[in-house]
């Protein structure tokens, strides 16, 4: 579907000039209303289709965090991470697994002092195998889903 302003009358139509087309300014609006600004992502989209091969090495940047933690997305950013879409979501990916690091030193060992806080890291854990879950599909679909920076520190960022 194309976005723009409707086509002009071409050669031979007229257009009565008390009768305005949809999309046109004044057309089932209130004079002074515009349209609001395109959304701008603060990273660029990658450009170009997406490979099969592209899309499961970013799906195994978040699902292999599953198994062996950040070493997935370390593996996948150091060895595919010649693409933008893999560069993107391994970064992401590794954000993640950074702060869930982070977020296990500082209160597993806080909870020592008081056991309460233990529940802290173990909220961040499910909070993060969701956002894994999130990510991960949209990786599969071939495209980039932000996810919230309470869970994905911006600690690694992605060349524009």
């Amino acid at each position: 579907m194309a976005y723009g302003p409707p086509p002009s009358p071409g050669y031979g139509q007229q257009q009565n000039p008390g009768q305005q087309n949809p999309g046109q300014p004044g057309y089932g609006q209130q004079p002074g209303w515009q349209q609001p600004p395109p959304r701008t992502s603060p990273m660029p989209e990658h450009q170009g289709p997406v490979s099969h091969d592209d899309k499961s090495w970013a799906l195994m940047a978040y699902l292999g965090q599953f198994l062996v933690g950040a070493i997935a997305p370390v593996v996948v950013f150091f060895g595919k991470g010649r693409s933008p879409f893999v560069r993107r979501h391994a970064a992401q990916g590794l954000n993640m697994g950074l702060a869930s690091i982070s977020v296990w030193l500082v209160f597993g060992l806080l909870s020592l002092l008081l056991e309460a806080l233990i529940w802290i890291p173990l909220g961040f854990t499910a909070a993060v195998m969701f956002f894994l879950v999130y990510a991960g599909r949209a990786a599969n679909r071939g495209e980039f889903r932000q996810v919230t920076p309470f869970v994905a520190w911006p600690l690694l960022k992605t060349r524009r």
